[in-house]
């Protein structure tokens, strides 16, 4: 448990007859970026605003950073972050006034010390006096996260941040994100980029409002298995292997390995493949 930035167990949540959450267990280690990714309705959003203190489970016990979030919400939020899908900032205030404002929230001394710095980090010093209505989206996007790092959370929650951005600002994201879990920050990054979780450490795939697996891109990409095709002569041979590794071997024995056999397939699926096989492709409506 001292290990770990997030501890669900289970955590169930419902919206009258519609059954959002269902028995939901989750661990996140500290100083992890966790990749949270599930269909549309798969329940992404509600889970995420357990863990910020939003809403009140139904059942079960959450813990963020050793607190429950619902129960202890000024000191939650001291540690947590959390980065909505759409920018959820005043228009007619400049970017350095709005990162002040949010600042002012949660601490009270260096506020503009802390918020240039933030400013700084996001690469968005020279738009400091900028009203926001000026801004592009991407710059929005750097708004947004930089109000969202200014009282130097321990724990972050990204609603699909690199959502509308260009794939160099949504790599320059990535980038930041890292430099934040090597100090020790933990992220959960909810996305429906499927190339994005290889930059994850863990990803937790959830559909229908349960958590299907948690686990390292490698681990995810391995379950995933292979179509192995055996051509001999003229002939081919298609076998599905659970584990290339283990099985392929065992598959060739058949054969003797002799000289007939002239040529072997491989075709492994995608890691997007292994996601999208998980959660399927048409997802669960009846969910949040």
């Amino acid at each position: 448990m001292a290990d770990q930035a997030i501890s669900v167990s289970s955590v169930f949540k419902t919206y009258g007859k519609v059954v959002a959450l269902s028995g939901v267990d989750l661990e996140v280690p500290k100083g992890s970026i966790v990749g949270l990714v599930g269909a549309n309705g798969a329940g992404k959003t509600t889970l995420i605003r357990l863990l910020v203190g939003a809403l009140r489970p139904d059942s079960g016990e959450i813990r963020v950073l050793g607190v429950d979030p619902f129960a202890h919400k000024r000191k939650a939020r001291s540690m947590v972050g959390y980065m909505p899908q759409s920018p959820v900032l005043y228009e007619d205030l400049t970017v350095l006034e709005n990162v002040r404002f949010f600042g002012r929230g949660h601490i009270s001394d260096d506020v503009d010390q802390k918020a240039r710095s933030v400013l700084e980090f996001v690469d968005l010093r020279d738009e400091a006096d900028r009203q926001i209505r000026a801004l592009s989206g991407g710059q929005r996007q750097r708004a947004s996260l930089a109000a969202t790092l200014v009282h130097e959370p321990q724990m972050l929650f990204l609603d699909e941040p690199t959502a509308g951005v260009d794939p160099e600002l949504r790599h320059t994201f990535w980038q930041r994100f890292r430099r934040l879990a090597e100090s020790g920050v933990t992220l959960v990054v909810s996305t429906h980029q499927m190339d994005e979780v290889v930059h994850c450490d863990r990803v937790a795939i959830i559909r229908s409002g349960a958590v299907l697996a948690n686990a390292t891109p490698s681990e995810l990409f391995s379950s995933g298995g292979a179509t192995v095709r055996v051509h001999r002569g003229g002939d081919m041979v298609e076998q599905r292997l659970g584990s290339l590794s283990d099985d392929l071997p065992g598959l060739l024995h058949n054969f003797g390995l002799d000289p007939s056999v002239t040529r072997i397939e491989v075709q492994e699926p995608t890691l997007e493949d292994v996601v999208l096989s998980m959660i399927g492709r048409e997802g669960d409506h009846g969910s949040k």
